[in-house]
């Protein structure tokens, strides 16, 4: 009997950790649960990944941002980096107790911002004060997902919150699809502007080409002299060239991530100072992409066909092609550099 006894308190022991539900044995060792596992701690989930950011207004990428979730889920962190060399960093994370998000900003310019605010009709809303470089009273963040990432929109108010002005208007894309999808457009945003730049060359107008040219553009002619963005600009607004005809053909767009080159035939055909003129040339322009947009930093161009003997050394939209023995001891950084690229063989993003 006593050993008896002592073999059903071992079988009990062995047992007793589990119980039988429906004949199938469970298991009812207490598991720790996740302190950040509700849904409220992921309502913001939707930011989460790998983005290029892009200027609404302008249509021009303006950083990159990566969105991460650290401390086991409990927040989202930040990373911010502006195509200009800014940027900054923040964490986001679920107040429980008080129930809202709340979000903390330190940019590289030492603007701080600390805003919060709840997920309503699937948007979520922040506000709050800010200290740093612009300081208004207080600023709102709004993020909402689209289809296509998420739209991120900033307003500032200088009243405490009573009046808000438009700051800032943003649009997240996913750094995966933008590779996919983003040179194609790239390529046909160049185009249009290549596009704007010789019907504004037509008709002299120094507004829209002042627009267009960065400050370090060079005009290159087939003697080697070199025109200034500045030089480009009088000479349109003075009127001494007139055109009847400024188009181009047989264009074509290569993408080298923020640097895109146009190459087109070009017929130019109207009256300068000198008399008439009548050309065909084949052209390049160079596009660099700036925080602000696209620029036109550098174009060549070699004459195909003249009607007049001695033609006119300089073109408004384009550059006759130096030789490689060419000296060019007043570029800049950038524009030897730009040459190096063109001189290359360049691989062509279809």
């Amino acid at each position: 009997m006593q050993q008896s006894f002592w073999w059903r308190m071992l079988l009990l022991a062995v047992l007793l950790p589990q119980v039988v539900i429906n004949g199938t044995a469970q298991n009812i060792t207490p598991t720790a649960q996740e302190p950040c596992s509700g849904s409220a701690w992921h309502a913001f989930d939707f930011w989460l990944g790998s983005w290029v950011v892009m200027d609404v207004t302008s249509g021009s990428k303006i950083a990159q941002a990566r969105i991460e979730p650290v401390s086991h889920g409990c927040a989202l962190r930040e990373e911010y980096r502006s195509t200009d060399g800014g940027g900054g960093e923040s964490l986001s994370s679920w107040d429980a107790k008080r129930g809202v998000w709340r979000q903390y900003w330190v940019s590289t310019s030492g603007a701080i911002v600390s805003i919060k605010g709840k997920l309503h009709n699937g948007a979520m809303t922040l506000s709050g004060a800010e200290q740093g470089t612009h300081s208004p009273d207080m600023v709102r963040g709004t993020w909402k997902p689209k289809s296509n990432g998420v739209r991120e929109t900033g307003e500032r108010s200088w009243d405490g919150g009573r009046t808000w002005e438009p700051w800032f208007d943003l649009e997240f894309r996913r750094a995966e699809a933008v590779s996919e999808n983003g040179i194609a457009e790239d390529r046909q945003t160049v185009a249009n502007l290549d596009e704007l730049y010789q019907a504004a060359v037509k008709i002299n107008d120094s507004a829209i080409m002042g627009r267009l040219l960065d400050d370090d553009f060079v005009l290159v002619t087939d003697s080697g002299k070199i025109y200034t963005r500045a030089q480009l600009l009088a000479e349109a607004s003075s009127g001494h060239v007139h055109y009847e005809h400024q188009e181009d053909t047989n264009r074509t767009v290569r993408i080298w991530g923020d640097t895109a080159v146009v190459t087109a035939s070009l017929w130019e055909k109207g009256s300068d100072t000198e008399g008439p003129f009548d050309k065909k040339i084949w052209f390049s322009g160079t596009y660099v992409r700036r925080p602000e947009g696209w620029k036109y930093v550098f174009g060549q161009s070699s004459l195909l066909e003249a009607s007049r003997q001695g033609e006119r050394d300089q073109s408004a939209g384009v550059c006759l092609l130096p030789t490689a023995q060419s000296a060019f001891p007043g570029r800049s950084n950038l524009q030897n550099a730009l040459w190096r690229v063109w001189t290359k063989s360049p691989h062509e993003n279809d």
